[in-house]
Protein backbone atom coordinates (compact mmCIF):
# COMPACT_ATOMS: atom_id res chain seq x y z
CA UNK A 1 0.00 0.00 0.00
CA UNK A 2 0.65 3.39 -0.40
CA UNK A 3 0.00 7.19 0.64
CA UNK A 4 -0.73 9.61 -2.20
CA UNK A 5 -1.23 12.60 -0.35
CA UNK A 6 -1.59 14.36 3.07
CA UNK A 7 -3.89 17.65 3.56
CA UNK A 8 -3.67 19.30 7.12
CA UNK A 9 -6.10 21.79 8.30
CA UNK A 10 -5.26 24.09 11.37
CA UNK A 11 -2.67 20.60 12.66
CA UNK A 12 -0.05 21.14 14.77
CA UNK A 13 1.80 24.35 13.12
CA UNK A 14 0.48 23.91 9.80
CA UNK A 15 -2.54 26.31 8.51
CA UNK A 16 -3.00 24.73 5.63
CA UNK A 17 -1.45 22.27 3.66
CA UNK A 18 -1.80 19.93 0.44
CA UNK A 19 0.80 17.51 -0.38
CA UNK A 20 1.46 15.02 -2.46
CA UNK A 21 4.26 11.70 -2.25
CA UNK A 22 6.65 9.83 -4.34
CA UNK A 23 5.56 6.08 -3.98
CA UNK A 24 8.97 5.11 -3.01
CA UNK A 25 10.88 7.59 -0.83
CA UNK A 26 9.92 10.95 0.94
CA UNK A 27 12.54 13.00 2.95
CA UNK A 28 11.89 15.70 5.11
CA UNK A 29 14.85 17.99 6.18
CA UNK A 30 14.74 20.99 8.37
CA UNK A 31 16.19 22.25 11.21
CA UNK A 32 14.49 21.01 14.64
CA UNK A 33 10.87 22.19 15.50
CA UNK A 34 10.35 23.18 11.79
CA UNK A 35 7.19 20.82 11.57
CA UNK A 36 9.27 17.37 9.97
CA UNK A 37 7.45 14.71 12.97
CA UNK A 38 4.47 16.73 12.66
CA UNK A 39 4.08 15.49 9.21
CA UNK A 40 4.82 12.07 10.12
CA UNK A 41 2.40 11.95 12.95
CA UNK A 42 -0.52 13.00 10.81
CA UNK A 43 0.04 9.71 8.58
CA UNK A 44 0.38 8.08 11.96
CA UNK A 45 -2.75 9.14 13.01
CA UNK A 46 -4.85 7.71 9.91
CA UNK A 47 -3.57 4.45 11.16
CA UNK A 48 -4.81 3.83 14.34
CA UNK A 49 -6.21 7.29 14.82
CA UNK A 50 -3.94 8.32 17.80
CA UNK A 51 -0.42 10.15 17.81
CA UNK A 52 2.89 8.18 18.99
CA UNK A 53 3.96 11.52 20.58
CA UNK A 54 0.87 12.07 23.15
CA UNK A 55 -2.12 10.60 24.21
CA UNK A 56 -3.85 13.97 24.41
CA UNK A 57 -5.33 14.96 20.65
CA UNK A 58 -6.19 18.46 21.93
CA UNK A 59 -1.98 19.18 21.73
CA UNK A 60 -2.46 18.77 18.23
CA UNK A 61 -4.76 21.71 17.49
CA UNK A 62 -2.72 24.43 16.09
CA UNK A 63 -2.50 27.54 18.80
CA UNK A 64 -5.33 30.13 18.43
CA UNK A 65 -7.68 27.55 16.28
CA UNK A 66 -10.80 25.64 17.62
CA UNK A 67 -10.00 22.41 15.67
CA UNK A 68 -7.80 19.98 13.18
CA UNK A 69 -8.58 18.25 10.25
CA UNK A 70 -5.87 15.26 8.30
CA UNK A 71 -7.13 13.99 5.48
CA UNK A 72 -4.82 11.33 4.02
CA UNK A 73 -5.19 9.75 0.46
CA UNK A 74 -4.05 6.53 -0.03
CA UNK A 75 -4.09 3.13 -1.86
CA UNK A 76 -4.51 -0.33 -0.70
CA UNK A 77 -5.21 -3.63 -3.03
CA UNK A 78 -5.11 -0.78 -6.15
CA UNK A 79 -8.13 0.66 -4.81
CA UNK A 80 -8.55 4.54 -3.68
CA UNK A 81 -9.08 4.98 0.21
CA UNK A 82 -9.56 8.19 2.33
CA UNK A 83 -9.59 8.67 5.86
CA UNK A 84 -10.25 11.57 7.25
CA UNK A 85 -10.06 13.39 11.14
CA UNK A 86 -11.14 15.77 12.89
CA UNK A 87 -10.83 16.94 16.29
CA UNK A 88 -12.68 19.87 18.00
CA UNK A 89 -10.91 21.67 20.95
CA UNK A 90 -13.38 20.40 23.14
CA UNK A 91 -12.18 16.69 22.94
CA UNK A 92 -14.91 15.54 20.27
CA UNK A 93 -13.15 13.49 17.61
CA UNK A 94 -14.97 12.39 14.20
CA UNK A 95 -12.94 9.64 11.97
CA UNK A 96 -14.20 8.88 8.63
CA UNK A 97 -13.25 6.35 6.11
CA UNK A 98 -14.28 6.90 2.26
CA UNK A 99 -17.13 9.19 3.69
CA UNK A 100 -18.27 6.90 6.13
CA UNK A 101 -18.27 8.01 9.88
CA UNK A 102 -16.80 4.76 12.50
CA UNK A 103 -18.13 4.23 15.32
CA UNK A 104 -15.32 2.58 17.36
CA UNK A 105 -11.94 3.33 16.85
CA UNK A 106 -11.12 -0.50 16.39
CA UNK A 107 -13.36 0.31 12.78
CA UNK A 108 -10.07 2.13 12.10
CA UNK A 109 -7.92 -0.19 12.10
CA UNK A 110 -7.09 -2.46 9.35
CA UNK A 111 -7.52 0.38 6.64
CA UNK A 112 -3.63 2.06 6.89
CA UNK A 113 -0.90 -0.01 8.20
CA UNK A 114 2.11 2.19 9.68
CA UNK A 115 4.98 1.19 11.09
CA UNK A 116 7.11 4.12 12.93
CA UNK A 117 10.83 4.32 13.67
CA UNK A 118 11.78 7.16 16.16
CA UNK A 119 14.84 7.82 18.80
CA UNK A 120 12.22 6.34 21.42
CA UNK A 121 12.18 3.17 20.01
CA UNK A 122 15.83 2.76 20.50
CA UNK A 123 14.59 2.80 23.54
CA UNK A 124 12.65 -0.28 23.74
CA UNK A 125 15.08 -2.70 24.93
CA UNK A 126 16.98 -0.61 27.67
CA UNK A 127 14.45 1.11 29.50
CA UNK A 128 11.23 0.32 31.26
CA UNK A 129 8.99 -2.75 30.65
CA UNK A 130 5.94 -0.62 29.64
CA UNK A 131 8.03 -0.04 26.48
CA UNK A 132 8.11 -3.45 25.48
CA UNK A 133 4.63 -4.31 26.20
CA UNK A 134 3.60 -0.97 24.12
CA UNK A 135 5.18 -2.21 21.36
CA UNK A 136 3.75 -5.20 21.54
CA UNK A 137 0.27 -4.25 21.93
CA UNK A 138 0.66 -1.51 19.17
CA UNK A 139 1.28 -4.41 16.54
CA UNK A 140 -1.10 -6.91 17.72
CA UNK A 141 -3.70 -4.49 17.63
CA UNK A 142 -3.08 -4.18 14.18
CA UNK A 143 -2.98 -7.28 13.65
CA UNK A 144 -5.84 -8.20 15.30
CA UNK A 145 -9.23 -6.01 16.14
CA UNK A 146 -10.35 -8.21 19.10
CA UNK A 147 -6.79 -7.76 20.45
CA UNK A 148 -7.90 -4.30 20.54
CA UNK A 149 -10.44 -4.79 22.29
CA UNK A 150 -9.15 -7.05 24.24
CA UNK A 151 -6.39 -5.12 25.83
CA UNK A 152 -8.65 -1.91 25.62
CA UNK A 153 -11.56 -4.10 28.10
CA UNK A 154 -8.35 -5.07 30.49
CA UNK A 155 -6.73 -1.76 30.96
CA UNK A 156 -10.34 -0.71 32.24
CA UNK A 157 -10.81 -3.98 34.46
CA UNK A 158 -6.86 -3.23 36.24
CA UNK A 159 -8.60 0.31 36.58
CA UNK A 160 -11.68 -0.73 38.30
CA UNK A 161 -9.61 -3.09 40.58
CA UNK A 162 -7.41 -0.77 41.65
CA UNK A 163 -10.64 2.17 42.46
CA UNK A 164 -11.96 -1.32 44.17
CA UNK A 165 -8.79 -1.98 46.40
CA UNK A 166 -8.65 1.38 47.54
CA UNK A 167 -12.01 1.38 48.85
CA UNK A 168 -11.71 -1.70 50.45
CA UNK A 169 -8.56 -0.55 52.33
CA UNK A 170 -11.13 2.53 53.69
CA UNK A 171 -14.02 0.97 54.17
CA UNK A 172 -14.12 -2.73 52.92
CA UNK A 173 -15.92 -4.20 50.03
CA UNK A 174 -13.35 -7.50 49.98
CA UNK A 175 -16.68 -9.57 48.63
CA UNK A 176 -16.66 -7.55 46.18
CA UNK A 177 -13.36 -8.25 44.78
CA UNK A 178 -13.95 -11.83 43.57
CA UNK A 179 -15.61 -10.37 40.87
CA UNK A 180 -13.09 -8.35 39.32
CA UNK A 181 -10.92 -11.15 40.00
CA UNK A 182 -13.04 -12.93 37.81
CA UNK A 183 -13.14 -10.58 34.83
CA UNK A 184 -9.56 -9.84 35.15
CA UNK A 185 -8.47 -13.46 34.77
CA UNK A 186 -10.65 -14.34 31.78
CA UNK A 187 -9.42 -11.27 29.67
CA UNK A 188 -5.63 -11.78 31.17
CA UNK A 189 -5.43 -15.46 30.19
CA UNK A 190 -6.37 -14.25 26.32
CA UNK A 191 -4.12 -11.48 26.42
CA UNK A 192 -1.44 -14.14 27.62
CA UNK A 193 -1.75 -16.45 24.84
CA UNK A 194 -2.18 -14.08 21.85
CA UNK A 195 1.10 -12.69 23.33
CA UNK A 196 2.88 -15.70 23.27
CA UNK A 197 2.30 -16.54 19.75
CA UNK A 198 2.81 -13.24 18.51
CA UNK A 199 6.30 -13.12 20.59
CA UNK A 200 7.54 -16.38 19.56
CA UNK A 201 6.89 -15.28 15.81
CA UNK A 202 8.97 -12.23 16.56
CA UNK A 203 11.77 -13.85 18.26
CA UNK A 204 12.73 -15.86 14.96
CA UNK A 205 12.25 -12.89 12.42
CA UNK A 206 14.07 -10.53 14.69
CA UNK A 207 16.87 -12.88 15.04
CA UNK A 208 17.25 -13.57 11.57
CA UNK A 209 17.74 -9.72 10.79
CA UNK A 210 19.63 -9.47 14.10
CA UNK A 211 22.19 -11.67 12.60
CA UNK A 212 22.41 -10.29 9.18
CA UNK A 213 23.19 -6.89 10.46
CA UNK A 214 26.32 -8.33 12.88
CA UNK A 215 27.58 -10.47 9.64
CA UNK A 216 26.94 -13.70 11.70
CA UNK A 217 29.33 -12.68 15.13
CA UNK A 218 25.88 -11.97 17.11
CA UNK A 219 23.08 -14.53 17.71
CA UNK A 220 19.85 -13.16 19.54
CA UNK A 221 16.94 -14.33 21.83
CA UNK A 222 13.78 -13.03 22.14
CA UNK A 223 11.53 -14.68 25.43
CA UNK A 224 8.17 -13.93 26.51
CA UNK A 225 8.27 -13.21 30.46
CA UNK A 226 4.75 -12.94 31.71
CA UNK A 227 4.10 -12.14 34.98
CA UNK A 228 1.90 -15.20 35.78
CA UNK A 229 3.42 -18.59 34.19
CA UNK A 230 2.58 -19.32 30.81
CA UNK A 231 0.07 -22.24 30.21
CA UNK A 232 -1.31 -23.60 26.90
CA UNK A 233 -5.13 -23.40 27.40
CA UNK A 234 -7.02 -20.15 28.18
CA UNK A 235 -8.69 -22.06 30.90
CA UNK A 236 -5.59 -23.07 32.51
CA UNK A 237 -4.17 -19.61 32.26
CA UNK A 238 -7.39 -17.82 34.03
CA UNK A 239 -6.59 -20.53 36.99
CA UNK A 240 -3.12 -19.39 37.09
CA UNK A 241 -4.02 -15.67 37.19
CA UNK A 242 -7.13 -16.11 39.83
CA UNK A 243 -4.18 -17.58 41.58
CA UNK A 244 -2.02 -15.15 41.24
CA UNK A 245 -4.24 -12.64 42.20
CA UNK A 246 -5.31 -14.63 45.65
CA UNK A 247 -1.95 -15.14 46.23
CA UNK A 248 -0.89 -11.00 45.72
CA UNK A 249 -4.27 -9.98 47.70
CA UNK A 250 -3.18 -8.66 50.63
CA UNK A 251 -0.73 -6.78 49.47
CA UNK A 252 -2.77 -5.75 46.78
CA UNK A 253 -5.10 -4.51 49.54
CA UNK A 254 -2.35 -2.32 51.32
CA UNK A 255 -0.96 -0.69 48.03
CA UNK A 256 -4.70 0.07 46.44
CA UNK A 257 -3.14 -1.52 43.13
CA UNK A 258 -2.86 -4.81 41.34
CA UNK A 259 0.15 -6.09 41.45
CA UNK A 260 -0.33 -9.34 39.23
CA UNK A 261 -1.60 -9.61 35.61
CA UNK A 262 -0.08 -9.20 32.33
CA UNK A 263 0.04 -5.54 32.67
CA UNK A 264 3.36 -6.63 34.29
CA UNK A 265 4.94 -8.88 31.67
CA UNK A 266 7.83 -8.45 30.01
CA UNK A 267 10.42 -9.31 26.83
CA UNK A 268 13.38 -10.53 27.73
CA UNK A 269 16.30 -10.11 24.99
CA UNK A 270 19.83 -11.53 25.34
CA UNK A 271 22.57 -11.42 22.73
CA UNK A 272 24.87 -14.37 22.87
CA UNK A 273 23.63 -15.59 26.16
CA UNK A 274 23.89 -11.97 27.74
CA UNK A 275 20.41 -9.74 28.80
CA UNK A 276 21.15 -6.83 27.05
CA UNK A 277 18.19 -5.26 29.37
CA UNK A 278 20.75 -4.58 31.27
CA UNK A 279 24.37 -5.49 29.84
CA UNK A 280 24.15 -4.55 26.61
CA UNK A 281 26.47 -1.94 24.65
CA UNK A 282 24.70 0.55 22.60
CA UNK A 283 25.33 -0.98 19.24
CA UNK A 284 23.97 -4.17 20.28
CA UNK A 285 21.41 -2.55 21.85
CA UNK A 286 20.57 -0.40 18.32
CA UNK A 287 20.87 -3.56 16.68
CA UNK A 288 18.55 -5.03 18.49
CA UNK A 289 15.56 -2.29 18.26
CA UNK A 290 16.23 -2.11 14.51
CA UNK A 291 15.99 -5.92 14.61
CA UNK A 292 12.53 -5.64 16.46
CA UNK A 293 11.05 -3.16 14.16
CA UNK A 294 12.12 -5.05 10.74
CA UNK A 295 10.44 -8.33 12.36
CA UNK A 296 7.30 -5.79 13.19
CA UNK A 297 7.43 -4.67 10.44
CA UNK A 298 7.58 -8.30 8.21
CA UNK A 299 4.73 -9.58 10.27
CA UNK A 300 2.30 -7.09 9.71
CA UNK A 301 3.01 -7.95 5.89
CA UNK A 302 2.59 -11.67 6.27
CA UNK A 303 -0.67 -11.74 8.24
CA UNK A 304 -2.40 -8.70 5.94
CA UNK A 305 -0.66 -9.51 3.20
CA UNK A 306 -0.08 -5.32 2.57
CA UNK A 307 3.37 -3.76 2.94
CA UNK A 308 2.99 -1.30 5.74
CA UNK A 309 4.37 2.25 5.56
CA UNK A 310 7.29 3.03 6.83
CA UNK A 311 8.04 6.03 9.14
CA UNK A 312 11.07 7.21 10.25
CA UNK A 313 11.75 9.96 12.30
CA UNK A 314 14.90 11.36 12.99
CA UNK A 315 16.37 7.98 13.55
CA UNK A 316 19.03 8.02 11.04
CA UNK A 317 21.05 10.26 12.62
CA UNK A 318 21.11 7.31 15.79
CA UNK A 319 22.43 4.85 13.40
CA UNK A 320 25.97 4.58 11.79
CA UNK A 321 26.24 4.20 8.06
CA UNK A 322 26.10 0.92 8.48
CA UNK A 323 23.27 0.36 10.02
CA UNK A 324 21.16 2.91 8.02
CA UNK A 325 22.75 1.07 4.58
CA UNK A 326 20.98 -2.34 5.83
CA UNK A 327 18.02 -0.71 6.94
CA UNK A 328 17.01 1.40 3.39
CA UNK A 329 18.37 -2.18 1.64
CA UNK A 330 15.87 -3.77 3.61
CA UNK A 331 13.10 -2.07 2.27
CA UNK A 332 13.03 -1.77 -1.75
CA UNK A 333 9.00 -2.70 -1.72
CA UNK A 334 8.20 -0.46 1.20
CA UNK A 335 6.97 3.55 1.14
CA UNK A 336 9.45 5.60 3.23
CA UNK A 337 8.88 8.81 4.53
CA UNK A 338 11.87 10.37 6.43
CA UNK A 339 12.62 13.09 8.45
CA UNK A 340 16.02 14.36 8.63
CA UNK A 341 18.13 17.40 9.30
CA UNK A 342 20.38 16.76 6.65
CA UNK A 343 20.99 14.29 4.34
CA UNK A 344 24.67 12.45 4.40
CA UNK A 345 26.16 10.89 1.70
CA UNK A 346 25.87 7.66 2.91
CA UNK A 347 22.06 7.57 2.97
CA UNK A 348 21.85 9.43 -0.22
CA UNK A 349 24.07 6.43 -1.78
CA UNK A 350 21.06 4.21 -1.40
CA UNK A 351 17.85 5.97 -1.87
CA UNK A 352 18.10 6.30 -5.49
CA UNK A 353 14.27 6.85 -6.14
CA UNK A 354 12.52 9.64 -4.18
CA UNK A 355 11.06 13.32 -3.29
CA UNK A 356 12.93 15.39 -1.13
CA UNK A 357 11.06 18.38 0.71
CA UNK A 358 12.56 21.04 2.80
CA UNK A 359 10.21 22.18 6.16
CA UNK A 360 11.12 25.81 7.40
CA UNK A 361 8.77 26.85 10.15
CA UNK A 362 5.46 25.24 9.01
CA UNK A 363 6.12 25.36 5.40
CA UNK A 364 7.00 22.55 3.48
CA UNK A 365 8.69 23.37 -0.57
CA UNK A 366 9.90 20.30 -2.66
Amino acid sequence: MRIDNVKLSDFRNYENLDLKFDKNVNIFIGNNAQGKTNLLESIYMSSIGKSFRTSRDGEMIRFGSDYFIIKVCAEKNGNPLLVEIAVLKDGTKGIKVDGLKIKKMSDLLRHIYCVIFSPEDLKIVKEEPEKRRTFIDKTLSQLSISYYNEIYEYKKIVKQRNALLKEIKNSGYEDMLCIWDEKLAGSGAKIIIKRNEFISKLADIAEGFHSSITGGSEKSEICYEPDVELCESIEEQKKNILKALSESEKRDIKYGSTGRGPHKDDICIKVNGVDIRRFGSQGQQRTAALSLKLAELNIIEEETGETPILLLDDVMSELDSFRQNFLIKSLKDVQLFITTAELTDDVKSVLVNGKIFNVVNGTVTG
